[in-house]
């Protein structure tokens, strides 16, 4: 964990947010695999870990804003847990860790939160995700566990996303652990990408490579000869030349902060002429899109100037056609790129999207667009220095979609699908750096993953 101080000023701005009452932060239990004792590794909440930054099961963390007394409530283990866990620290030394002094056995929350509730104060919480929080809200709060969602305080969700946005020095360096795991990650699979090698063994071995660096994989591995598939968790299938693979993944640094990085390189290690050109337009973008990444710009802006490139870009081999600005105005380009180009980044891989991707991506200035593609843009309003963003730009040959959009004649003024269908069997291309917004521009967190056609041809062949 970092400093006592770091947790005691997180916890002190929240507290200077405005709000009345208490904020309970509820950190997470044991999750059973196929059994109560058969458990996933555990995974703390990440809001409780930002807060009071202790990583070990059944906690529960309250701020009163009335008062400024801060609480943590857990329970001491017994001889029996010690049996099989070893000798533990009492919850009283591991709360002074992390500055607070207050603690109390886990059953003493309901008599908190009932007082409080008594005296007529207000109860904050975050939304829970976890179905075991959800019916603890439900006997604390009396609210049912099936509405639990609709109550959750959005003062203290703006209040939290306002204070993580923006990532202190310590937490960039836990970024940057995490990403120098995610550069080993994403080189070996390149080097393991040839003929005969199966999805899976690929995976496998980049998966401990995360789990060796200290944390574990951000997010389920992405990794498929099938890229069109814009989550594609198969890794069933043997590698075959003259196909590209698309490997997504990313590891999380012992203090659990994220790193997500997107590679696609050709089995093998050489490049078609058609796969090359079409990589071009991804990593132009790319270029693109952290050239205009800086304090103050919308990502709505950067995402949209991105598509440009790829409109443009395709529209020079013939797939696309007319006024490249009018085409991205219209949505054309989002049947080859239909998806955000980035994502906030921090102790989550899609950082408090838990909070609500609303309230994390977009403010009452910048509202999301209703538009194929656009629409799943995570991150819109103005970039902040201190934000830690990812820039994925792609572009896929998905045939389900080209049937549909050729079919129902969408954006036919657009798009030469003639041209198009040529590329059915194609797949997919996705290229995405992690990016801190610095007070002039941006930089990119860590050594860049081999990214230039050459590059990645000769990382593959060796």
């Amino acid at each position: 964990m970092f400093d006592k101080s770091t947790y005691l000023n997180r916890r002190k701005s929240l507290q200077n947010k405005g709000l009345n009452g208490v904020g309970l932060i509820l950190g997470n239990g044991e999750s059973p695999m196929s059994y109560s004792d058969n458990t996933y590794h555990f995974r703390q909440d990440s809001s409780f870990l930002y807060f009071f930054g202790l990583d070990f099961p059944g906690l529960a963390g309250v701020i009163d804003f009335d008062s400024g007394k801060d609480y943590i409530f857990g329970n001491d283990v017994d001889i029996e847990d010690i049996i099989w866990m070893g000798p533990q620290v009492p919850l009283k030394e591991n709360a002074k860790k992390v500055g607070v002094s207050n603690t109390a056995a886990f059953s003493k929350i309901f008599d908190f939160i009932s007082s409080a509730i008594q005296q007529g104060r207000k109860v904050h919480f975050l939304p829970p995700y976890r179905g075991d929080n959800k019916m603890l809200l439900e006997k604390l709060l009396g609210i049912s566990s099936l509405r639990i969602q609709d109550y959750a305080s959005l003062q203290f969700v703006k209040s939290v996303i306002d204070i993580r946005s923006i990532k202190e020095p310590e937490e960039i360096i836990e970024i940057e652990k995490a990403c120098a795991t995610g550069y080993e990650m994403h080189v070996v699979a390149m080097k393991m990408a040839q003929p005969g090698m199966w999805e899976q063994k690929i995976a496998g071995t980049i998966e401990g490579i995360a789990i060796a660096g200290g944390g574990m994989t951000s997010f389920p591995i992405i990794l498929s000869q099938h890229g069109e598939t814009l989550h594609n968790h198969s890794h069933s299938q043997i590698l075959e030349e003259g196909n590209l693979m698309l490997t997504d993944a990313g590891a999380e640094s012992l203090l659990h902060y994220a790193s997500d990085f997107t590679r696609t390189v050709p089995v093998g290690g050489k490049f078609t002429q058609k796969q090359r050109e079409i990589y071009e337009i991804v990593l132009a973008a790319n270029d693109r899109g952290q050239e205009l990444t800086k304090p103050g710009a919308t990502y709505l802006s950067v995402h949209l100037a991105a598509a440009e490139v790829i409109a443009s870009g395709l529209k020079d081999l013939g797939l696309m056609k007319g006024d490249v600005k009018e085409a991205v105005r219209s949505g054309a380009h989002a049947m080859f790129f239909p998806h955000g180009l980035g994502h906030m980044m921090g102790l989550d891989v899609h950082d408090m999207e838990d909070l609500g991707q609303i309230h994390v991506g977009y403010d009452d200035e910048i509202r999301p667009v209703d538009q194929f593609g656009t629409a799943y843009l995570r991150l819109g309003r103005k970039l902040q220095p201190g934000f830690v963003i990812t820039n994925e730009p792609g572009i896929y040959f998905i045939p389900s979609l080209i049937d549909k959009w050729q079919n129902e004649k969408i954006n036919n003024e657009f798009i030469n699908f003639d041209k198009v269908n040529e590329y059915r069997n194609f797949g997919g291309i996705r290229l995405e750096d992690d990016i801190l917004v610095t007070e002039t521009g941006s930089k990119l967190i860590g050594e860049r993953i081999p990214i230039t056609p050459d590059e990645i041809e000769e990382t593959v062949s060796k």
